[in-house]
């Protein structure tokens, strides 16, 4: 499902301000629940969540903070629900056993990283983790969640858009009102640039909370492929005009482009229509990761993905940000030490 144009926009639309008021409602009952106790299962653990519905760039700062955290000695796992998979786990994924129809797209990228999990109930995922060996928990997602006891919470927003008109579902994008999120939160890693994130930023350091600064850096390797070639990008993400504007900023000829909801399976007529489009125009594909990961779960997809290029890309923390962020993490690491 595709969200709604109206929630993105500054200005308060007539079906905005109609659903305001069940907004309120939706918004109090989850800033409810958020403030009820978590278990703690014995180890730290880090929730990277978003303040709003849909991608903001929560996989590469998963896989970002996991790797700093690895080279700390430490030894993380992450946690994921699986949206968009099968199976309830808790269950170990594995790139080379499981598809995104097993277990999601987002999880499979973790896996190639670092050890993940899938499970549906957070707490028994976090004892899977915990009884292979895991010290400290990443959790993708769940900020809004009570069930597990965070140790270090990092709300992430695409500056591109920020948190849209600021109303809560179904009037707006916000799982909560935003003051109280930010106040619950330890960080905030704004991606990119925008009016919407610097909006959000100076929230942030209303509510006292880190404001961190990051990027999503693409892959050096796949931008020589790409670079001056003309393109046919398409891609089913939180956000795909984000992937859009990235290509056209790395000098890549974005000719066409076609966007699909998140987490979209592609049908065989999509895979046709986007082959024959591509061949006629003679124009490269192009998509991203997360969508290669669900291309590669069954053969209609397999037949796209054989003629597309991906560009995988990662977080790249401002340096001050990313002091900010080590200092975090070395307080985890205390804590560990401690017992």
């Amino acid at each position: 499902m595709r969200a709604p144009a109206f929630w993105w926009r500054t200005e308060r639309s007539a079906a905005a301000r109609l659903l305001s008021p069940l907004g309120a409602l939706v918004g109090g009952a989850t800033l409810a629940r958020m403030r009820r106790p978590g278990a703690e299962v014995g180890l730290p653990v880090v929730c990277i969540g978003n303040p709003t519905v849909g991608g903001a760039g929560k996989t590469p700062t998963v896989i970002e903070v996991a790797r700093r955290l690895g080279l700390r000695g430490l030894r993380p796992a992450v946690l994921s629900r699986g949206y968009g998979g099968r199976l309830i786990g808790p269950v170990r994924v594995d790139p080379l056993l499981h598809s995104a129809e097993d277990v999601g797209d987002e999880p499979l990228l973790h896996a190639r990283a670092v050890p993940t999990f899938v499970a549906r109930d957070r707490l028994a995922g976090a004892q899977a983790a915990a009884q292979a060996g895991a010290d400290i928990l990443i959790m993708d997602d769940g900020f809004q969640s009570p069930t597990l006891a965070k140790a270090l919470s990092i709300l992430v927003v695409d500056a591109g858009v920020g948190v849209g008109n600021g109303l809560c579902l179904p009037a707006g994008p916000l799982r909560a009102p935003l003051a109280p999120q930010l106040e619950q939160a330890q960080a905030l890693l704004v991606i990119g640039e925008g009016a919407g994130g610097e909006r959000v930023a100076r929230d942030g350091y209303a509510a006292g909370t880190v404001v961190l600064r990051g990027r999503l850096a693409p892959e050096a390797q796949a931008v020589a492929r790409l670079f001056g070639k003309r393109v046919l990008a398409y891609a089913g993400i939180g956000r795909p005009a984000k992937f859009f504007e990235t290509l056209r900023g790395l000098g890549v000829l974005t000719t066409l482009t076609r966007a699909f909801p998140d987490h979209h399976v592609y049908t065989a007529a999509e895979v046709e229509e986007l082959r024959a489009l591509a061949e006629e125009k003679d124009l490269v594909l192009v998509t991203t990761e997360k969508d290669a990961m669900r291309l590669a779960g069954s053969d209609i997809g397999q037949h796209l993905l054989d003629v597309s290029d991906v560009l995988p890309v990662r977080m790249a923390l401002e340096p001050q940000s990313a002091r900010a962020l080590e200092r975090m993490l070395a307080g985890l690491g205390k804590r560990l030490e401690g017992g």
